[in-house]
């Protein structure tokens, strides 16, 4: 995005909008979503003087306000995803869904990291989780549910690059929960393990789960 604030007024680059016309136009066509990565953590990360934890962590705040649109925002990923339902109407596509396809927040970062914590990483996810059970849409497309895909499951312990890289998972590369954010697993068979961490414990033998959010 050239502009993502306010919401109202987000827009694509100018040198990518040639580019985006003939993409926005297939998508249209075939009746398919608009796919984003959205980390509010970066947003933090680069602006913590003027940007509120709470507001990013889904936590009560005071909110933000579009100045042109008068719509409060009270949380981040929402002025995200409605910042790029902006630029798509601005190129004549505003039907478009949008679907978060990453988004997430780092467990562990390097000293310069602020923010990098357990304690926020579970909190933005436990949060996103409950707030993505509601089925509610945006303040600008309050009709369309919000769809969001969580990065990450595991950590990635071999991957190059910052600490923070390697610490957006759920889960440890041997299986053990980095921290509990409410969720838990059912066998296969329908029936339900029931841990006192909520998640189910590895072995060899483990039976395939299926990872949903208890209410």
């Amino acid at each position: 995005l050239g502009t993502s604030y306010p919401p109202s007024a987000g827009s694509f680059e100018s040198k990518l909008e040639s580019l985006m016309e003939p993409l926005l136009a297939l998508l249209s066509q075939s009746d398919s979503p608009f796919f984003i990565n959205a980390y509010p953590y970066f947003a933090y990360k680069a602006d913590t003087s003027q940007i509120s934890l709470d507001y990013v962590l889904f936590e009560p705040n005071a909110g933000v306000v579009d100045s042109n649109s008068n719509t409060r925002y009270n949380n981040m990923l929402y002025a995200q995803v409605d910042a790029v339902y902006s630029a798509l109407s601005a190129l004549g596509y505003p039907n478009l869904e949008v679907i978060v396809s990453e988004t997430g927040w780092p467990s562990m970062g390097d000293a310069d990291e602020t923010g990098a914590t357990l304690q926020n990483a579970q909190t933005y996810n436990g949060n996103l989780f409950q707030l993505l059970a509601q089925n509610k849409g945006t303040p600008l497309k309050p009709n369309v549910v919000l769809q969001a895909y969580l990065f990450a499951l595991f950590n990635e312990d071999m991957k190059p690059g910052l600490t923070s890289e390697k610490n957006y998972g759920l889960f440890q590369p041997n299986g053990i929960a980095v921290y509990n954010v409410g969720l838990t697993g059912t066998l296969s068979t329908g029936s339900t393990r029931t841990v006192s961490s909520g998640y189910p414990t590895a072995s060899a033998d483990t039976p395939s789960y299926h990872i949903s959010f208890a209410r």
